[in-house]
């Protein structure tokens, strides 16, 4: 057993971004404070989700990455001895965004950034206006205290994306998210139907690459969306460690065994077990 304590801080955000800013790094200080040593942040957790519509102005929210927010989240990193999984909207060059993640280590130390490959477009979704899909490829960072897998959102409901990331050596998968119910949608159950297959999807993935998952959401009501929080850790055969109300802010710290793949991989030797050689029809867009 290897038990790493992550973080998982599931926010409101406001309009204003000094605001969400200043409330995140406090979050930040109060987990490191319980005993945090991986700090997992929301997807987009400085703004409002801003992709609810298609608007130029929006654009003014990106930034470097790497660059002065990065740059400020190291050196608090360091000072808390944590590392720092942060979802930040990317300005790559001009007319050229992209949905990004920077991850920090335990000593400051900038170790990259993974881009969200899958980029959704559907009603109060609007990411293809702003994001261009990442061309970094999937991607494992090497931190203090484990190697760590990050995908961002949409990706989470592609097995490809987690099954590359786990091939890769990643000893956990970290979804930052922003997903929630249509306030219009008055269906109870259509709602509950909607989390439980997010949570299930993302479930599906620590079984088969037998390797925990920590999800997190944000929370509270933001232009016609009531974000469903429900952020989540999930073991390495899918048993959920801790799940986050869905109706309020949380800033948890769950001991995640990162060393648990030696004893499901080998109880449950999916790995062994695949038919690479019949695989060929994954990378076409359909069989006909």
């Amino acid at each position: 057993m290897k038990n790493v304590s992550f973080a998982l801080i599931q926010l409101s955000v406001s309009e204003k971004v000094e605001e969400n800013w200043s409330k995140t790094v406090q979050a930040i200080r109060e987990a490191a404070a319980k005993g945090a040593q991986v700090i997992c942040l929301q997807e987009l957790f400085k703004s409002i989700y801003f992709c609810y519509e298609e608007d130029l102005r929006h654009f003014e929210l990106a930034e470097s990455i790497p660059g002065p927010c990065t740059d400020e989240l190291a050196s608090l990193a360091k000072e808390l001895k944590v590392v720092i999984i942060a979802s930040l909207f990317e300005k790559r060059a001009a007319g050229l965004f992209h949905n990004t993640t920077a991850v920090l280590d335990a000593d400051g130390t900038y170790l990259g950034k993974y881009r969200k490959m899958h980029i959704p477009d559907d009603p109060g979704y609007y990411e293809k206006y702003y994001f261009t899909p990442g061309d970094l490829g999937y991607q494992v960072f090497k931190t203090q205290y484990a190697n760590i897998g990050v995908l961002i959102c949409w990706d989470q409901w592609y097995p490809e994306a987690a099954r590359i990331t786990a091939l890769q050596g990643a000893e956990v998968l970290v979804y930052p998210t922003a997903i929630g119910w249509d306030l219009e949608e008055k269906n109870g159950e259509i709602n509950r139907e909607q989390y439980q297959a997010w949570q299930t999807i993302q479930r599906s993935h620590a079984v088969a690459n037998g390797i925990p998952v920590v999800s997190v959401n944000r929370v509270g009501v933001e232009h016609g969306q009531q974000f469903w929080g429900g952020s989540f850790v999930a073991n390495a055969f899918g048993r959920v460690m801790y799940q986050a109300p869905h109706d309020q802010e949380e800033i948890a710290v769950i001991p995640v065994d990162v060393a648990s793949s030696e004893y499901y991989r080998k109880t449950w030797p999916f790995l062994r077990d695949r038919r690479i050689d019949s695989y060929e029809n994954i990378v076409k867009r359909f069989v006909d």
